[in-house]
C-alpha cells in the first residue's frame, strides 16, 4: 500500500466528501485520517489515504475528474511515515482580541525550540461584552524531549503579555 496525502478544495455542497471518499475505495484504497471544514464557503481538507501501489495512476486520473465534474481542486502527495524522533506531546490555547500577527509570533516562538505544530485550530467570534472579535487556538504541540516545557513558558507568556491575551500551555 502506498501512503498518499490529498489536498482538496473546491465551492462548498453536499457531496464532495462522498465523491472523493468514492474514487478512494473503488480503487482499493482507505481513508486515513483527514481534516476538513468549510471556510468562507469554500470546502477544505487533507486526507491520508492508503491505495495499493498500482492504484496511483488510476486515483490521480479520477481525482482530476473529480476536478472537472464537481469543481474540486485535489493534489496528491505520495508520503513516507517518518519517525520523529522521541517527544513530548503539550497542548496550548490562547484567547484573546484578534489582531494580526497572533500565530505568527506563537509560531515563531515555538520554532525557536525546535516544537513542531501537530494540529492547530483557530476562529474569531464576536467579543459578549466588549465588541470586536476574540481569536481562539488551540494547537497540538510535539516537543523535542530536551526541550522542557519551562523553556517555552517565558517566551509564550512575553508575547501573552505583549498582545493580551490569555495563553495556556499543559
Amino acid at each position: 500500500m502506498a501512503a498518499l496525502v490529498l489536498t482538496v478544495i473546491g465551492d462548498d455542497r453536499p457531496g464532495l466528501v462522498s465523491s472523493l471518499a468514492a474514487a478512494v475505495a473503488e480503487r482499493g484504497g482507505s481513508w486515513q485520517h483527514s481534516e476538513m471544514a468549510r471556510l468562507a464557503g469554500k470546502f477544505a481538507g487533507i486526507v491520508l489515504v492508503d491505495v495499493p501501489g498500482e492504484q496511483i495512476e488510476e486515483l490521480r486520473a479520477a481525482l482530476d475528474g473529480l476536478g472537472a465534474r464537481d469543481g474540486l481542486t485535489v493534489t496528491m502527495t505520495a508520503v513516507e511515515a517518518a519517525d520523529a524522533g522521541p517527544a513530548r506531546v503539550l497542548t496550548l490555547h490562547l484567547m484573546g482580541q484578534d489582531r494580526p500577527g497572533i500565530v505568527q509570533q506563537v509560531s515563531a516562538a515555538l520554532a525557536e525550540h525546535g516544537v513542531s505544530i501537530e494540529e492547530l485550530h483557530t476562529n474569531t467570534r464576536e467579543a459578549p461584552m466588549s465588541g470586536g472579535m476574540l481569536f481562539e487556538a488551540r494547537a497540538v504541540l510535539r516537543v523535542p524531549d530536551g526541550v522542557a516545557a519551562d523553556a517555552l513558558r517565558p517566551g509564550l507568556e512575553d508575547i501573552a503579555h505583549e498582545l493580551m491575551v490569555d495563553l495556556e500551555l499543559s
